[in-house]
């Protein structure tokens, strides 16, 4: 795309201080009596510990894109998500840090006219300037010309010429994030049997499946419905290393009925979670995730003495 610093994230270098992480995030066992019924370990990869700011898999995707970026002279990160995107929120805190303009082009021109929910709240505390599009448009960003067309009409009245822009995609999801992500799958080499982690675009499941080792499986536990993550997972594996690698799959029925939808089971699934544990469950991705292998422990799903490490990704939900 003319004018605009590509997305391939092939320029990486060191990041600052302020965006150094915590690696190899901490690996937990955790006794629970719903995966002890079935005769099942559970163990929590805590990614959501990796940095205070710009946790989990954000992190591990956005961390070649910042290094690209950096490398390339931009000064603005554009990038793109829904209103209770967690990488729309993790963007703006790394610009921050930075010292980088953020741009967030949100789907749902209906939005720019309501306050702020607390995920959004967050982004415009850190300097994101967010710019609402109607959601015919926001379906068809990965098209050059639209793609073009949105980056220009999200930094008018910046003071900022497309060409200083890089664009980062939807849930952070390219080649470099892919590769990124394939240190989570090497951190857990030999760790357990089933690594599970939440799927919204995709990458991180790519990622963490090539890095695993040849007698590991990544389950990816789709948060939104529409049954097309397999094929997008498949996409970027080809992307970022030319062809399908490690032993995975997503399971689409424990989506709840769509993306950042919830409802009363959901709810009383993590408060309970909470209760037994001490740790609340971010609620886009990590409850889906952990309510969905809770399920198919009890299900059988899982022969016994089986060990399941699930991929927290997030910290709770920001308060409103």
């Amino acid at each position: 795309m003319r004018g605009v610093t590509p997305t391939d994230g092939s320029a990486p270098g060191p990041l600052p201080q302020a965006l150094r992480p915590r690696l190899p995030s901490p690996l937990q066992p955790l006794a629970d009596r719903h995966f002890a019924a079935s005769g099942v370990r559970l163990l929590l990869k805590r990614d959501d510990l990796i940095h205070p700011e710009v946790p989990g898999n954000k992190w591990r995707k956005l961390a070649p894109n910042l290094s690209a970026a950096r490398a390339a002279g931009a000064d603005t990160l554009v990038t793109f998500g829904g209103a209770h995107s967690n990488h729309l929120r993790a963007t703006a805190a790394a610009g921050r840090l930075l010292g980088l303009a953020t741009v967030g082009v949100v789907r749902g021109d209906e939005l720019a006219h309501r306050p702020l929910n607390p995920s959004l709240a967050r982004c415009a505390a850190d300097g994101m300037r967010l710019r609402f599009v109607d959601r015919a448009a926001y379906r068809r960003k990965a098209e050059p010309d639209v793609l073009a067309a949105l980056v220009e009409e999200a930094l008018a009245g910046s003071g900022r010429a497309p060409g200083s822009a890089y664009v980062i995609p939807e849930g952070g999801s390219n080649a470099a994030a892919v590769r990124g992500c394939a240190g989570l799958g090497e951190e857990l080499r030999g760790a357990a049997d089933v690594v599970a982690v939440a799927c919204g675009t995709g990458g991180t499941l790519a990622g963490l499946a090539a890095g695993l080792g040849p007698d590991q499986r990544a389950l990816g536990i789709a948060v939104l419905r529409g049954g097309f993550l397999s094929a997008e997972v498949a996409g970027l594996q080809r992307a970022a290393f030319g062809g399908p690698l490690g032993d995975w799959c997503v399971d689409d029925r424990f989506h709840g009925g769509g993306f950042a939808r919830t409802g009363p089971e959901l709810a009383a699934f993590a408060d309970g979670f909470e209760r037994e544990h001490g740790l609340r469950p971010e609620g886009v991705y990590v409850a889906k995730m952990l309510y969905g292998l809770t399920a198919m422990a009890a299900a059988g799903e899982f022969a016994p003495g089986t060990s399941v490490a699930a991929v927290i990704t997030g910290p709770p939900d920001p308060a409103p």
